[in-house]
């Protein structure tokens, strides 16, 4: 009987943490709050059911350093991180992305090889030294200048 609780705690506790996102960035999730994703007391998770569902993501001009998490926000069309802190940005698994606004930050790479959906990318103002959009067919919108990118 003990072994039998034990192993049902065990698995209560797995499939807990499996219902949150982790977001490590204070800023970050400060910014899900005011916009209604994320309620309560700022303690470095959001509920994986209120961000699946997310199309359009809006957090500009906040301070973030890190967008940690976005990976479950996998209903993603639109984007706008612009004005932030951000060296890197992991969309590999925002495969439903369209529109991308990460200008004006300090990217260094950026990979939208798995972004294939996108139609509008805009990447200005940051330190990337090479972009590939070869894969990128539906683009129909690219800025980006002022960056490292010299071929």
């Amino acid at each position: 009987m003990k072994k039998l609780l034990f192993l049902v705690l065990l698995i209560s506790n797995f499939f807990g943490y499996t219902q949150y996102t982790s977001i490590p960035d204070v800023n970050f999730e400060k910014a899900l709050i005011v916009l209604g994703i994320d309620g309560g007391a700022i303690d470095g998770k959001v509920l994986k059911a209120n961000v699946s569902g997310i199309v359009s993501l809006v957090v500009s001009e906040k301070d973030i350093t890190d967008l940690t998490g976005l990976k479950d926000f996998s209903s993603l069309k639109q984007l706008n991180c612009v004005k932030n802190k951000l060296t890197s940005l992991d969309l590999t698994l925002n495969t439903a992305l369209t529109y991308l606004y990460c200008d004006s930050n300090q990217i260094i790479s950026l990979d939208v090889t798995k972004n294939t959906a996108l139609t509008n990318l805009v990447c200005d103002y940051n330190q990337i030294s090479s972009l590939d959009i070869t894969k990128n067919t539906a683009l129909t919108y690219l800025s980006f200048s002022h960056n490292q990118i010299s071929s």
